[in-house]
């Protein structure tokens, strides 16, 4: 086979679909969230970001680079291993005490990534629990499909946020089969929120372990920023909470909450948390105050909801279509890839603001979108400069009329 071929002929179907994914080269500018540096043949120019899912801007957080120093001073850049192996600090464990308390939960276990943490989790639950059904929402990060994939455990579909599917599904199985029931609290293209009570009401009438993915809600909702779960008076019902600490914490790794058996099932069996190197002390020590600071300053949550709803309504004077939903993304609507990049490049190079087209896999075909994400940290005359780079795009265009 000629595989260098092959890699070029695939490679060319993303260009002419218009899809092939080309990466900003930038640089954040500590203390200037959302600006930063971009590189382009050896020159660079600043850029305004409005697609970061570091969406409290707590990657720049003073107190989160000041404990990341102080660690990387007193233990160095790693964790020297696998956490079996010399790789557990003492970074890791109040880490992991954090986010128990966080979630309200006896035990949590860290993971390198959101996404390992949902696919160990998932894919070690399915496997060692003989006989087990995994019935997982339809709209479910690709993370959980592998997951549960790679489990071998059967799976059952369910309509997304349905929970009336889902109580039908998993009523064609005998009380005494395992069941596990995933899904997330907010989906992180379309923006729309899980009605968590009446999927775990339809649960735990059938006996089902649950497992929540709260990735795009940690930090954001709730009083302590515990998510949706803690917004609604719910985390105790929940059997497994899941979360990243790369997106409103600012930092990078992932973890599960729930019990202290459970927690440690999973470390005892999970091969992606027991073959991989641990987070280094400085990532723990970094996540672990953006939690602390998360869980009493309210003025991070408010400013970030207050900021979403500004550019909204900035997007209804124009005319401009995007996806209603009652969170913080704002999924603007294109319908077309090719347009949706060319959208992204004018933006980029000839008004300095980067927002990524999301297009296909992430999102079904004909629903492309630029993903827009406020933060706290957006001025005023950053909305401004927003709305009149996008109203002048759709004026001058036809976009509008191509995605009526």
């Amino acid at each position: 086979m000629d595989f260098e071929a092959h890699f070029a002929t695939k490679l060319d179907g993303l260009h002419q679909e218009g899809r092939y994914r080309i990466f900003a080269e930038l640089e954040r500018q500590a203390g200037a969230f959302p600006r930063a540096k971009r590189y382009v043949d050896g020159a660079t120019s600043e850029v305004t970001v409005w697609c970061s899912n570091d969406y409290l801007g707590m990657g720049q957080h003073p107190k989160v680079i000041a404990a990341m120093h102080e660690a990387l001073d007193n233990c160095g850049a790693g964790a020297g291993g696998t956490r079996n192996i010399s790789g557990t600090t003492h970074y890791h464990v109040l880490l992991e005490q954090e986010l128990a308390d966080l979630h309200g939960k006896e035990s949590a276990l860290l993971f390198t990534s959101g996404y390992v943490s949902n696919w160990a989790a998932l894919s070690t639950l399915g496997a060692n629990i003989p006989g087990c059904v995994i019935f997982s929402d339809e709209g479910n990060h690709a993370s959980m499909i592998e997951g549960i994939r790679h489990s071998r455990a059967q799976k059952r579909l369910w309509k997304h946020n349905d929970p009336a599917d889902l109580d039908r599904v998993l009523s064609e199985y005998p009380a005494d089969v395992p069941k596990i029931v995933a899904f997330e609290s907010v989906y992180s293209m379309d923006g729309d929120i899980a009605p968590i009570k009446d999927i775990l009401d339809v649960a735990e009438k059938h006996g089902a372990l649950t497992y929540l993915d709260e990735v795009h809600a940690v930090g954001l909702y709730g009083p302590r920023g515990g998510g949706i779960a803690e917004r609604e008076g719910l985390m105790d019902r929940v059997s497994i909470i899941e979360g990243t600490l790369g997106k409103a914490f600012g930092v990078v790794g992932g973890y599960i909450t729930g019990s202290a058996k459970l927690c440690d099932f999973i470390r005892s069996f999970a091969s992606g948390f027991i073959f991989t190197t641990a987070l280094p002390p400085a990532v723990a020590a970094g996540a672990r105050a953006s939690i602390m600071h998360l869980k009493t300053s309210q003025f991070e949550r408010a400013r970030h909801q207050e900021r979403v709803r500004k550019v909204r309504a900035g997007l209804d004077k124009l005319g401009i279509p995007y996806m209603p939903n009652p969170s913080h993304i704002v999924p603007v609507m294109v319908g077309d890839p090719v347009k949706c990049k060319w959208i992204s490049d004018l933006l980029l190079d000839n008004r300095g603001i980067y927002v990524q087209p999301i297009n296909y896999p992430t999102v079904p075909r004909k629903t492309e979108r630029l993903r827009i994400t406020p933060s706290p940290l957006h001025s005023d005359a950053d909305i401004a400069h927003l709305m009149g780079a996008l109203g002048e795009l759709w004026s001058h265009c036809a976009i509008a009329r191509a995605v009526a």
